[in-house]
């Protein structure tokens, strides 16, 4: 176990979650199932491209919100477009690259050029990049490159 992991708490859905998310990207696995005393599913182990989660299952009084997500960098519109599809099948489009999963969890599925064209020099090329962006749910990569080529 890594000394550093982020734990979800997930309403009794632990293992299907777990499976859920190492679908989604390459490297990714579950590490162990453990097991509470009556033989339930009370925490999984997985990762994620290499970086290490828990799932915690627990009641439905818990609940994520958009104070924290998991960041995906992205190198293609494939990529991006592949992500979106699968994670907002039974979840939500947000705003800016942001998805919610149908376990309630949000990603955002960014293009690893973004932040570049965000933190440009020139103002007048982030401040339209930042425009295209905010116009958008999934983020495309051709509308942002014309935006900042502009």
């Amino acid at each position: 176990m890594n000394k550093v992991a982020t734990c979800f708490i997930i309403n009794g859905q632990a293992q299907e979650a777990a499976e859920f998310y190492t679908s989604l990207l390459k490297d990714s696995q579950i590490i162990d199932v453990a097991h509470a005393g009556d033989g339930s599913v009370a925490m999984v182990t997985f990762e994620l491209a290499g970086q290490q989660y828990l799932a915690l299952n627990n009641g439905p009084e818990d609940s994520f919100n958009m104070s924290a997500s998991v960041y995906v960098n992205c190198d293609t519109q494939d990529e991006v477009d592949e992500l979106w599809e699968k994670l907002t099948d039974g979840g939500e489009e947000s705003i800016c690259g942001w998805a919610i999963d149908k376990f309630g969890l949000c990603w955002q599925i960014i293009p690893s050029s973004l932040p570049g064209m965000l933190t440009d020099p020139d103002p007048q090329k982030a401040s339209r990049v930042m425009s295209a962006m905010m116009s958008m749910h999934k983020i495309d990569i051709a509308t942002l490159e014309k935006a900042y080529a502009a």
